[in-house]
């Protein structure tokens, strides 16, 4: 009887947030060892099921570098990096193209059929979704040499989202948006998959943006969890170091979608089952939320 009761407890805790947010989109930005772990997947895929049928609006975007790695091992395609970024030449892009719109995305939209939902996979070239735009990185020291522009090939960033066709499946429909863009040009770009979650939470006006990745969320010097950023906040954590690596660009990218409209976002840790339903609906919530 305790166990029932304690379970009752949980549902009336999430019962301000369910009212809170029905009607709102939130968009997850879905990868890291959630995408591999069986456990994890499955009970990713019931939490979205869940969302929607409570009457929240989730819109998944998906990444792949690992998988994408692992096709062009196979196929005998050396793999290129510059500054950590893939170097994308025609032939790496289409098998980047048919592991993230193709096998990645509909294993994804089938596990959230599987589970009762009705999920719909899109890539950014689907209703021209995501206009992209070829990115340049530049490596050199300015006080020692002019810095050099490298071309890394089909990378881009996002430059638009025309999010028409979202609004017109997203109130009957999970999207399952994979991160490739169509150019000017008409060629498509991988791009990263926090910044195309990023800028279509903000095209959105999202209630929520959420990163999942593998680790707790953003820690200070001493190890422990920070729960909540701000803009000065992430300011003085840059200064000091604190911010390092990997997470900056995670930072950033939370960061912009919030100045973008989005009410709030949060990088959470995504090894965790249920970690969505965990930050969404109850009060102390899990990760890092950045505000304004």
């Amino acid at each position: 009887m305790q166990e029932l009761i304690r379970k009752a407890d949980v549902l009336i805790e999430s019962l301000p947030y369910i009212k809170e947010f029905y009607g709102e989109t939130i968009v997850i930005k879905y990868g890291g060892h959630a995408m591999v772990d069986d456990q994890l997947k499955f009970s990713f895929a019931r939490d979205v099921v869940l969302l929607k049928y409570i009457g929240i609006n989730p819109v998944i975007v998906h990444g792949g570098g690992p998988q994408i790695g692992d096709m062009l091992k196979k196929l005998n395609i050396p793999s290129h990096f510059i500054s950590g970024m893939r170097v994308t030449d025609s032939e790496t892009m289409n098998v980047v193209e048919m592991v993230l719109a193709g096998k990645i995305n509909k294993d994804i939209v089938s596990l959230i059929n599987r589970n009762g939902g009705k999920a719909i996979g899109l890539s950014g070239k689907d209703g021209n979704l995501i206009t992209a735009e070829k990115l340049f990185i530049k490596e050199g020291d300015d006080f020692v040499k002019t810095p050099e522009i490298i071309d890394l090939g089909h990378v881009g960033s996002v430059k638009s989202i025309d999010v028409k066709v979202l609004n017109t499946i997203a109130k009957d429909f999970i999207p399952v948006i994979a991160p490739v863009g169509i150019g000017e040009d008409y060629e498509p770009y991988n791009i990263n998959a926090d910044l195309v979650a990023g800028s279509i939470a903000a095209a959105l006006k999202a209630r929520k943006l959420v990163l999942l990745t593998d680790v707790e969320g953003v820690l200070d010097k001493e190890g422990k969890l920070i729960s909540t950023l701000t803009p000065e906040k992430i300011r003085i954590l840059k200064k000091d170091g604190t911010l390092t690596g990997g997470m900056i660009p995670k930072i950033d990218c939370a960061l912009e979608a919030v100045q973008g409209g989005v009410g709030k976002s949060h990088i959470i840790d995504g090894r965790i089952s249920h970690s969505v339903l965990l930050e969404i609906f109850t009060d102390s919530g899990i990760g890092t939320q950045i505000r304004l």
